[in-house]
């Protein structure tokens, strides 16, 4: 079929002078964007405000404190497989959203048997698990969501968000990166630190067909302000460029990222979590560890025995192994342990 590709909502023409971090005069600026320099100054202060780092350096032009590599809808396009862009409806590549799965979750549906994809440079409410924000510094990391029709609901409960772990752990291994691990049900894991994070949206009719927004936010590259930035919340981060050996392109990880969830969920609709188990169990970080579940107010200490195959967590207590479900479950390694 053919796909729409969009770049919605282009980004600001001085942020595309800019990217590659060179220092560029005012002049010169002006000349290429046609504008006068007045006009150039106060298209800086536009992207300042957006939390964009832009470095005015006195008579000799501008330049952004990192250079970024800006999404690119052809370029993410590119890394899929053919299939993939059999099942893929629309790629839309915007500049800012208040957050690409809410953007999903208000339109229409998308037929069975294909996906609407949305990312974006900016989100200004982007979210995470148990209603946390998800913070993004623009330019290092990524911010991808995908819809997608399921024809019996019960195909999109729990464990959905573990067979999203996994599709993200092949793609990052595309791109280059080693050492990732899958924190259940829905963090991705580097040395013990955050990398990125799942969030599965459902929209059900009780023994009728759902529709599944998944939003997928990795950090990618992560300068030393954007790591303080986030660290600054308590959260333990780390990067895609962590655990590679050369620096990875956003719009590869983008596309890997995109062909792999593809995939992951034409065979998630045919056969569900088992097809995906044992890769999980091999990605687990916690299986055998001292962990903390919260529900509620309660926190019950044990030993992570992994998950089931309907993607409850397991924990022994006391000899017994206990069940809990993603939905109402929190989980921690306990105190003591790196």
């Amino acid at each position: 079929m053919a796909v729409s590709i969009t770049d919605s909502v282009e980004a600001p023409q001085l942020l595309v002078l800019l990217a590659d971090g060179e220092l560029r005069s005012g002049e010169s600026l002006a000349e290429q964007l046609g504008q006068t320099r007045a006009a150039v100054w106060k298209a800086v202060k536009r992207l300042r405000a957006l939390g964009i780092g832009v470095q005015a350096l006195a008579r000799r032009g501008y330049r952004l404190a990192d250079p970024v590599e800006l999404l690119n809808a052809k370029r993410i396009e590119r890394e899929l497989s053919e299939d993939s862009r059999r099942h893929l409806r629309g790629l839309e590549v915007l500049f800012e959203v208040d957050s690409t799965s809410t953007r999903l979750l208000t339109a229409a549906p998308p037929p069975l048997g294909l996906a609407d994809v949305c990312t974006s440079e900016l989100q200004h409410a982007g979210r995470g698990r148990l209603g946390r924000p998800w913070i993004a510094p623009f330019g290092s990391g990524l911010a991808i969501s995908v819809a997608w029709s399921f024809s019996d609901a019960a195909r999109a409960l729990p464990a959905l968000s573990l067979g999203v772990g996994v599709a993200v752990a092949r793609a990052l291994v595309r791109a280059g990166a080693g050492g990732i691990l899958l924190k259940w049900p829905n963090d991705i894991w580097f040395r013990e630190r955050k990398v990125g994070g799942v969030l599965v949206e459902i929209r059900a009719e009780a023994g009728g067909p759902a529709q599944v927004v998944i939003g997928v936010g990795l950090n990618v590259v992560l300068p030393p302000a954007a790591r303080v930035q986030i660290e600054a919340s308590g959260a333990r981060v780390a990067a895609v460029a962590d655990a590679c050996a050369a620096l990875p392109s956003r719009n590869h990880v983008a596309g890997t990222l995109l062909d792999e969830l593809l995939s992951m969920l034409l065979k998630f609709e045919r056969v569900g979590f088992p097809a995906f188990w044992d890769e999980w169990t091999a990605l687990d970080a916690l299986n055998g560890r001292p962990v903390g579940v919260r529900v509620g107010d309660k926190i019950t200490t044990g030993i992570a025995r992994g998950a089931d195959m309907d993607g409850a967590l397991l924990v022994e207590v006391d000899g017994r192994v206990q069940r809990f479900v993603s939905g109402e479950a929190s989980l921690r390694l306990m105190e003591g342990e790196p």
